[in-house]
């Protein structure tokens, strides 16, 4: 049942933006390390070519797909349809973080909503698409975005924000270091 395309067509791209929710996936090299999957919302995520995504990032309690992309660069999203017609849609590709004080930050960041808590954006270059039927997938209806995160970091303010991204998110739950492990303790202020 699933069909396999080398880019995303303008088809894929509507129904991408359809989706309130999206999965990425990442692991280390090591065959003891651990699978990452994350569940991400709040409208983050753009098509940026046929072959090239991107979402930003925003500070949660761990940075695993970044020490993964920092390591071996593999990443996988995932869309699913929780309304009719049903449909998965999968992007394999090799990706990269893109951190504040990276010389690409201001051309990418502007073709997203700025958020509070905004750690860095994860660009990929997809090399497959898989697409299969998603019948397996339960309906569900769409309520809102939660806005606790969004919260969160407005609360913190964005050098607590910094404060809380050098205690939780300079290395994987492997070991693995993050690009933000390179970085000064003070960062330059976000845009």
């Amino acid at each position: 049942m699933a069909k396999v395309f080398d880019c995303i067509t303008d088809e894929q791209q509507e129904f991408i933006a359809a989706q309130h929710l999206f999965f990425v996936g990442s692991a280390p090299l090591s065959p003891t390390g651990h699978v990452n999957l994350s569940p991400k919302g709040l409208g983050c995520f753009r098509v940026l070519s046929p072959s090239r995504v991107g979402y930003l990032d925003l500070t949660g309690s761990g940075n695993e797909t970044s020490a993964h992309l920092q390591e071996n660069g593999r990443i996988t999203f995932m869309f699913c349809a929780f309304e009719e017609p049903a449909c998965i849609l999968r992007l394999y590709g090799q990706g990269n973080t893109i951190l504040p004080s990276s010389p690409d930050w201001d051309s990418l960041y502007s073709l997203f909503v700025p958020m509070p808590g905004t750690r860095q954006i994860i660009i990929a270059d997809i090399e497959k698409i898989q697409v299969s039927c998603g019948f397996g997938v339960p309906l569900y209806e769409y309520q809102g975005e939660r806005q606790t995160l969004v919260n969160w970091a407005s609360n913190k303010g964005e050098e607590g924000v910094r404060e809380y991204q050098q205690k939780k998110n300079l290395v994987s739950i492997d070991g693995l270091a993050t690009p933000l492990s390179k970085l000064p303790s003070k960062l330059p202020q976000n845009p």
